[in-house]
């Protein structure tokens, strides 16, 4: 990594490059294309693309369940990159600087009262455009290199090529001594799970919590309480080759939904919890209105707090009874975890880096090349794969 980041310090150009990337053209119908990714204009940042991680993100709109979703598109949102060339007034990153790209940009601009809050991470410069699939200025960078045809941006990300191009306020500069593979980790699922239960829930030390769905972003949950000490950790998932690691992470208690029949997980959670009234903090990571429900109303009499984390398909929707809100009970919902990202993943990278936070669990599958992406589709299809990283270089 080092050899290539001083080869781009010395070669870098202006022009357009022609690379590997792989297209969205439709429902579950991704394949390897040659894309011609545009030099980067004001404001912006082109990127080589060293390491992606593959998201359920990414699966969710390729299924066509993403009420955003665009095709054609490059999909792709988790990755480690370095920087290959910049557009005029680009200032917080130069050429050869490691970076991971974040979904959720930080303009930091004195006139963005969401970047200027405490309370949000939600920043709105590049939302308008960023949803439709393309830059800042209403265009995109990618063309297909058979007959330049218009290919969409993804979450202001793409990192299913070779090449990128993001908006600068999009980017966050880390350590270069800091493993790309594991950084790019800290671009979504991971810094979502952690941040969810930090600074969204903001959970007390000796609370109990309950956590739904077991994936990646989930044991991130479970990580995440277990570190501020709470003191009785449950998770729950029909999977139940999840449980050996999920304990190994801080769960006391896994529970397997199809071992209860009928009876709605919520009762069972409730009645075993600590003090038979439910759980200090509920987490839903798996976008499934059913659960969400059960994750609301396993929050605790008086107090209990329901973070929901998982996105749901569109047109989804959640019910229950008002009820549940009248005795105490509280909902919200997190985007990235709260983290505000160009400050928060140099920060959550360190962290790895002196080992406070431990990432190495989550990377379970790797595999080498831009077509091997549909290899880490599979596999995390298969049940048993947390994150699948695919290298490119």
């Amino acid at each position: 990594i080092e050899k290539l980041s001083r080869t781009h310090r010395s070669s870098s150009t202006m022009e357009p490059i022609k690379c590997k990337a792989m297209v969205a053209f439709g429902v579950n119908d991704l394949r390897e294309e040659e894309v011609i990714v545009a030099p980067p204009k004001a404001g912006e940042v082109r990127m080589k693309v060293m390491c992606n991680a593959l998201c359920h993100t990414d699966i969710y709109t390729l299924s066509g369940q993403d009420p955003e979703g665009l095709f054609p598109s490059i999909l792709g949102h988790e990755a480690g990159c370095v920087v290959e060339a910049v557009g005029e007034g680009v200032t917080s990153v130069k050429v050869g600087d490691h970076v991971v790209p974040g979904y959720t940009p930080q303009c930091k601009g004195s006139d963005c009262m969401f970047c200027m809050s405490p309370k949000t991470n939600l920043c709105p410069k590049i939302r308008g455009t960023q949803g439709k699939g393309v830059m800042p200025d209403g265009t995109s960078r990618f063309t297909l290199a058979k007959d330049g045809s218009t290919v969409y941006h993804f979450m202001g990300c793409s990192t299913f090529a070779e090449y990128t191009v993001l908006a600068e306020i999009s980017i966050a500069k880390i350590d270069p001594a800091a493993s790309l593979e594991k950084a790019c980790l800290f671009g979504c699922g991971i810094s979502t799970g952690l941040g969810a239960v930090w600074n969204n829930a903001k959970v007390e030390p000796f609370s109990s919590v309950a956590v739904f769905g077991l994936g990646a972003v989930g044991f991130a949950v479970v990580q995440a309480a277990k570190a501020v000490g709470a003191s009785h950790i449950v998770g729950i998932d029909v999977n139940p080759n999840k449980f050996e690691m999920a304990k190994k992470l801080g769960c006391d208690v896994c529970y397997n939904p199809k071992d209860h029949g009928d009876e709605p997980m919520q009762q069972v959670l409730v009645k075993n919890s600590p003090t038979g009234f439910g759980f200090d903090y509920t987490f839903d990571c798996t976008g499934n209105v059913n659960v969400m429900r059960s994750a609301l109303e396993a929050a605790h009499r008086g107090w209990g707090q329901c973070c929901l984390v998982g996105v749901a398909a569109a047109g989804k929707e959640i019910a229950t009874r008002p009820f549940q809100f009248i005795t105490g009970r509280r909902c919200f919902g997190t985007a990235f975890g709260g983290w505000k990202t160009r400050d928060a993943i140099p920060m959550l990278t360190d962290k790895m880096m002196k080992g406070e936070i431990a990432v190495d669990h989550f990377i379970t599958h790797r595999f080498n090349g831009v077509g091997e992406t549909t290899k880490a589709i599979d596999a995390l299809h298969s049940g048993d794969c947390l994150r699948a990283v695919v290298h490119y270089c």
